[in-house]
């Protein structure tokens, strides 16, 4: 084998998780922060960085911006304005996703799945992220059954992100 080919191979070898880990950080994609009661990437953005506060003021999955964060739980949140910002740090509780930003779903079988923004659904008045938009349509067909069966579990998920 040629020195420039065993050094590209070298190269991937080296560069192939490192490059997955910054993919999987900046993207949400995958598991979240080892212990953390917040879904959040890799560098610490709660909810790949959308603002809680616009689901329920704009009904709509807003970005949020580095300018307007607030730290909660662990994670760093952001919001698209101080105003959403200010709303949130007054009541966090009613503006953040159920579950800890997990996937709802996957709440119903004890998992931590990261929770797409943009697959997102208010019950009660109450903020609940799925996996993915197909994963939001199946759930959203018993989303009261659903919600509690998440609820039972959830004490349990939660101590294991603590641990």
């Amino acid at each position: 084998m040629s020195v420039t080919l065993a050094r590209r191979s070298l190269y991937r070898l080296l560069l192939t998780p490192i490059l997955l880990a910054i993919a999987l950080g900046v993207f949400g994609a995958g598991p979240a922060k080892a212990g953390s009661m917040v879904n959040q990437n890799f560098f610490g953005t709660a909810i790949r960085g959308y603002d809680p506060v616009a689901y329920f003021t704009q009904g709509a999955a807003v970005e949020g911006s580095d300018a307007f964060e607030y730290e909660w739980l662990g994670g760093t949140w952001q919001f698209a304005s101080a105003e959403h910002r200010d709303l949130f740090i007054a009541d966090p509780i009613r503006y953040a996703p159920q579950f800890g930003g997990y996937c709802a779903s996957g709440a119903i079988d004890g998992e931590t799945l990261g929770g797409d923004p943009q697959a997102w659904s208010i019950v009660d008045g109450k903020l609940y992220l799925l996996y993915s938009k197909r994963s939001l349509s199946r759930w959203s067909k018993d989303a009261v059954g659903n919600i509690a069966k998440g609820d039972v579990n959830w004490p349990t998920i939660q101590a294991g992100l603590t641990e």
